[in-house]
């Protein structure tokens, strides 16, 4: 059983906190927050001790493991530190997307990582369900074909002013860009256009033009615009043998092959299948415990460190072609 610690008591904190507790691969042992309250409450909540200042927790308890679920500017600027520090304290760490909002520190905790020899994940959990999985399998069998197109559209209702014109493509953006290269490979070309709806402050719907390295082509639309409770996610991949749909991460796939008009589908089973968006976050926690439990590389870690910092790095690129209006390499 792996001894697991938390740092940072949002939200979401308590959530990796809580599927912790329930997955027999792990013990909670601590929790740190910066701010006394949320620490507090987090430790009498789940019956662990808490901190308010990381190096101390790691210190006195010496996890195996350790989420890293704070947010920052860009909801990602406070996930930098906590990691190094976890990591060069000789912790596998999962750290929550954005793996960074900065790039240059990014690649310094893919670094250390790497000279560690620590396993080091990010909470890309859209890629973490049965359907998505399905679908993977398929392109592994062929069934797909040489790849064409990818269309991938993420959105989810998100109303009110944040810390950066960029917050909606740094955020949401991981995911589905991480999705798109999951089925399709690394991506080589970008162009974003993007609009701010009336009374934002940020750039809140997005279009992207993507060329992959394999040669296929793509698109994605990304929104915070959108009203919450509808279907959030669709991802088609089309290659010279077939395509597939997947719907909202978990619900459906369909596969319709070229040479047939005999489609195969998948959808969650009412019982036994995903309840709910919190079940893709139990699905990559126990897939990351699951991992490190059985000794696995660090290379070979599902939604890698360098996975997210490969996304980043798109997200950057498409950043950059919105500012300038050209055609941007991913480097």
């Amino acid at each position: 059983m792996l001894r697991v610690c938390v740092i940072g008591m949002g939200p979401i904190g308590n959530l990796h906190a809580r599927i912790y507790k329930e997955d027999d691969l792990a013990q909670l042992v601590g929790v740190c927050d910066i701010v006394e309250e949320r620490a507090r409450r987090a430790g009498e909540r789940f019956g662990v001790p808490w901190f308010l200042r990381a190096e101390e927790m790691l210190n006195a308890l010496a996890p195996d493991v350790v989420s890293v679920t704070t947010g920052g500017y860009e909801y990602a600027s406070d996930h930098y530190e906590p990691t190094i520090l976890a990591l060069e304290a000789g912790c596998h760490v999962l750290c929550e997307k954005p793996i960074h909002n900065e790039i240059q520190k990014a690649e310094e905790m893919v670094r250390v990582a790497r000279e560690r020899r620590r396993c080091f994940g990010i909470n890309l959990n859209h890629r973490f369900t049965p359907a998505a999985r399905l679908a993977k399998q398929w392109l592994r069998e062929g069934k797909i074909g040489d790849l064409l197109f990818c269309n991938m559209a993420l959105w989810i209702g998100k109303p009110g002013d944040f810390d950066s014109p960029y917050f909606h493509i740094k955020a949401l953006n991981p995911h589905s860009v991480d999705i798109m290269r999951y089925y399709c490979g690394d991506i080589a070309r970008i162009q974003c256009f993007a609009m701010k709806a009336p009374g934002r402050n940020i750039w809140s719907t997005a279009s992207f033009n993507v060329q992959f390295s394999c040669g296929a082509v793509g698109h994605l639309t990304s929104s915070y615009d959108l009203a919450r409770g509808h279907p959030m996610e669709r991802c088609e991949v089309a290659g010279t043998k077939g395509r597939f749909v997947l719907e909202d991460m978990w619900r459906e796939v369909t596969l319709y092959p070229a040479d047939s008009l005999i489609k195969q589908v998948y959808t969650n089973p009412v019982f036994g299948g995903f309840r709910d968006f919190d079940d893709t976050f139990r699905d990559r926690i126990h897939r990351f415990l699951e991992q490190v439990s059985a000794g696995t590389a660090p290379e070979e870690i599902d939604g890698s460190g360098e996975d997210g910092l490969a996304a980043q790095k798109v997200i950057q690129a498409g950043i950059q072609s919105l500012e300038t209006g050209a055609v941007v390499d991913v480097v």
